[in-house]
């Protein structure tokens, strides 16, 4: 049994607001990472622990800099190796070097990249979101992912900030009727590859403040809320506090969502 704990969109930095309501408490960042480190170390014990990307709020350069640094180090005292997402606020104001070093990686390099744990593949995507116009992956990252797909012979877990799913996104606070901004735009593409690959057990993202699940052509495209986000319209406010634990068994795939909106799914693997 492997297990993984997963967390998304922290946005340590100012609080924001959204369509005059209180929406980021980012302000409560600190305490809900800690908070999410402390179970994990102490209770749940996983293989990985996974930031799914938005570790910041972008704010301003040394700001960005400090507060990133700052995240992963919250992250980092569940105990466990950590694995992380570039998600489209923390590539406003730090480079690609500039993260892959803070993830203790050669500063050379691609943004995506995979590797094997615990008797499974994991591949990390990077879409780069052009604010206001698309989020895309590029032709040379669908080249390697092709390749990488067909490499392996192990159960893989696809980690990405933003979704390939081709969500219902009425009643999202962030992106209804935006779908050009939080929905990658070659997930079709995308999505072929993983049905092809007859090997990918799962797709996690976060990016849209919410919890909602996708099954397409069998495979679970999860989606997970952000521990910031306002679950009230207004006030008072109450932060989501959301987390996921998975544990990926040889015949079944179980996700618990914890915090203010709980969920479960889970799902069985092969025939």
């Amino acid at each position: 049994m492997l297990t993984l704990g997963l967390i998304a969109d922290l946005h340590l930095g100012p609080p924001a607001s959204h369509r005059g309501a209180r929406r980021k408490l980012s302000q409560l960042a600190p305490e809900l990472a800690g908070a999410f480190a402390a179970r994990m170390r102490d209770v749940v014990r996983p293989d990985l622990v996974v930031n799914l990307g938005d570790v910041i709020e972008d704010d301003a350069p040394e700001l960005d800099r400090q507060r990133y640094e700052q995240g992963l180090g919250l992250l980092r005292a569940a105990g466990a190796p950590l694995v992380n997402v570039a998600g489209n606020h923390d590539r406003v104001h730090l480079g690609q070097a500039e993260l892959r070093r803070a993830w203790g990686l050669e500063p050379e390099g691609e943004l995506y990249r995979s590797f094997d744990c615990g008797g499974a593949h994991f591949v990390v995507l990077y879409g780069h979101e052009r604010k206001d116009r698309d989020v895309r992956l590029g032709e040379g990252q669908l080249r390697w992912l092709a390749a990488d797909l067909g490499r392996t012979t192990l159960p893989t877990v696809v980690l990405m900030h933003h979704s390939a799913a081709d969500q219902d996104l009425r009643g999202n606070r962030w992106f209804e009727g935006a779908s050009h901004i939080c929905l990658v735009a070659e997930r079709g593409e995308l999505r072929a590859l993983v049905r092809a690959s007859g090997r990918v057990v799962a797709v996690f993202c976060g990016h849209l403040h919410w919890n909602h699940l996708d099954l397409v052509d069998g495979i679970p495209y999860v989606t997970l809320q952000s521990p910031i986000e306002n679950i009230n319209e207004d006030e008072p406010a109450v932060p989501a506090a959301a987390y996921a634990v998975v544990r990926l068994g040889d015949r079944r795939l179980h996700v618990e969502v914890l915090g203010a909106q709980p969920a479960r799914y889970q799902f069985e693997l092969g025939p």
